[in-house]
């Protein structure tokens, strides 16, 4: 009796075109990330079972952390993004990203300070959003 191997394809996330001149400016947020991104990749995200990469270009944008297999987005929000005009660039973002299939979750909408001091509270709503 012979054993055959069933070998199943594992489903790729679909590749999402970028504006290739984003490479840069994503480079250049990869050298000097924020106190906060900093503190979420290298002690939470970096670990994760799910692969994230960090400042990555999607279409028009570019996302402080992305992971492909579950095509979701974690934006950290400082400061700057509580004008008015800021708000209405982070909707346009979030509905041409929401258009390619892609979750944004808008986790860390708080200034850096705050992040830095609730960052158990952080995990775990990114740990409740992958579970979805």
């Amino acid at each position: 009796m012979s054993r055959s191997c069933v070998l199943q394809a594992v489903p790729r996330p679909p590749f999402i075109n970028y504006r290739r001149s984003l490479k840069g400016s994503a480079r250049s947020l990869l050298r000097d990330p924020t106190p906060a991104e900093r503190k979420l990749w290298f002690e939470y995200l970096r670990y994760s079972p799910q692969k994230f990469t960090r400042q990555k270009p999607l279409g028009e944008y570019i996302a402080d952390f992305y992971c492909a297999n579950r095509m979701l987005v974690i934006e950290l929000d400082g400061d700057s993004h509580f004008t008015t005009s800021a708000e209405r660039y982070d909707e346009r973002r979030t509905d041409a990203l929401a258009a390619r299939g892609i979750r944004v979750i808008r986790v860390i909408r708080f200034t850096n300070l705050e992040v830095l001091q609730q960052f158990e509270a952080v995990c775990q709503r990114i740990e409740e959003t992958l579970k979805t």
